[in-house]
């Protein structure tokens, strides 16, 4: 079948879900092309524009192209038998803002839903990608850096803008990325949505502290970030998450089932809990390996020398390593020396499918520079990338491995 223009219909987004978002940006009018393009793919498209959008281009353009009603209004002026902004982030397989303006993008990093796209983009469970554009003076501002940095953890997904001519006449980044190069990322995000549909995936995340009074507890520097990260990409994946962390300051991914623990002992008696609940286990959470032998009653007092008595603490992964039948399990390793040989003795001792491995700095940063390690003692020495980047690449792995496991599947359902 041709279109117009002698254009192909490739039905790559077929029974899917999309809504566009659209925002006050003079590219506005390049949404009217990408719902044309989606609806060629076979997608069913919903556009949801703010009430800036509406001045640079008219509802009824993308009404028309979408063959359905524009949403723009939180509370309608035509009584609904549902609440919009629900039913649309229940509707949608995936949600596009594009263009998306620095002030959406804040809003939604900010947690303010003052309109309707963004109570839809935060009420919805669905991968949500946002194309941003805006001027250079404004694309390089450290607030939205900032802004785009905290989203990209919580897993919304980004199309970078392009550099190029703006509508001030000045050349620089901030013109929003081509069609063509949004439909990709929105074909792989749709594609990757259903990757572990109806799998389970346990994740434990941040570091554990042990008490050795009533003030003071023996710990490390992990943030937890590397673990929030693989939460959020399993789900983004299709994924049911139940992510088991230790103190973190992160706030938990949107749909993940939270449960927060403090000490080794509770990481382990919960990962033991919901082990036979999970198809895979990523334990990434970085266990204290001792804790004080007795906790003082009171506060220590300030002496001249103090001796600790320390015992191990449990060792969750070997615990798990008898009931694992074909579940996936990987683990982490952090090293000062001898990284590659003490992360493969981990690896061989605990049964695991593959480890990271890390180095201290990792701690507490955005990124990581790994080396992933398989049971067939491969190695992928990963380039310093985001830990969502190192997650991502993780999920891969599971994605191979769960697919190897059933070779009758086209796909992991």
């Amino acid at each position: 079948m041709c279109l117009s223009g002698g254009e192909k219909k490739v039905e790559s987004l077929v029974a899917r879900k999309v809504i566009v978002g659209v925002t006050g940006s003079i590219a506005a009018y390049k949404s009217a092309e990408l719902v044309r393009k989606l609806k060629q793919r076979g997608a069913e498209v919903t556009a949801v524009m703010t009430p800036a959008a509406s001045q640079f281009i008219s509802p009824l353009t993308l009404e028309t192209l979408s063959g359905k009603p524009v949403a723009s209004e939180l509370f309608p002026a035509t009584r609904r038998p549902d609440i919009l902004h629900i039913s649309l982030a229940k509707w949608a397989d995936l949600m596009v803002v594009a263009p998306a303006t620095a002030n959406i993008i804040g809003k939604v990093a900010a947690g303010i839903a003052d309109e309707l796209l963004a109570t839809v983009i935060m009420a919805t469970q669905a991968p949500v990608l946002f194309a941003p554009a805006m001027n250079t003076a404004m694309f390089s501002n450290p607030i939205l850096t900032a802004n785009i940095s905290k989203l990209r953890q919580y897993g919304y997904q980004f199309v970078e803008p392009e550099v190029g001519e703006l509508a001030s006449g000045e050349e620089g980044k901030g013109r929003l990325a081509p069609i063509e190069t949004i439909l990709e990322a929105i074909e792989k995000l749709s594609s990757r949505s259903s990757e572990l549909s109806g799998k389970k995936v346990l994740v434990t995340a941040g570091r554990t502290e042990e008490d050795l009074d009533p003030v003071r507890f023996l710990t490390n520097r992990s943030s937890g970030k590397m673990g929030y990260a693989l939460a959020s990409e399993a789900k983004s994946r299709g994924a049911d998450v139940v992510l088991v962390s230790g103190p973190s300051h992160l706030p938990s991914p949107p749909g993940v089932r939270f449960i927060s623990v403090r000490n080794a002992e509770q990481m382990s008696q919960k990962v033991k809990h919901w082990f036979a609940w999970c198809d895979v286990l990523l334990m990434a959470a970085a266990v204290a390996d001792f804790r004080p032998r007795k906790k003082a009653a009171s506060k220590i007092k300030k002496v001249r020398e103090l001796s600790l008595e320390l015992e191990k603490t449990p060792d969750i992964l070997l615990e798990v390593k008898p009931l694992k039948g074909n579940k996936i399990i990987a683990g982490f390793a952090l090293e000062t020396e001898d990284g590659l040989a003490n992360a493969r003795q981990k690896l061989k001792t605990k049964g695991l499918d593959f480890i990271v491995l890390n180095t201290p700095a990792a701690l507490g940063a955005d990124t990581n520079q790994a080396t992933i390690l398989g049971a067939d003692w491969q190695t992928e020495q990963l380039p310093q990338m985001s830990k969502q980047g190192v997650a991502r690449r993780i999920l891969d792995r599971v994605v191979v491995l769960l697919r190897t496991r059933e070779p009758n599947s086209e796909k992991v359902s």
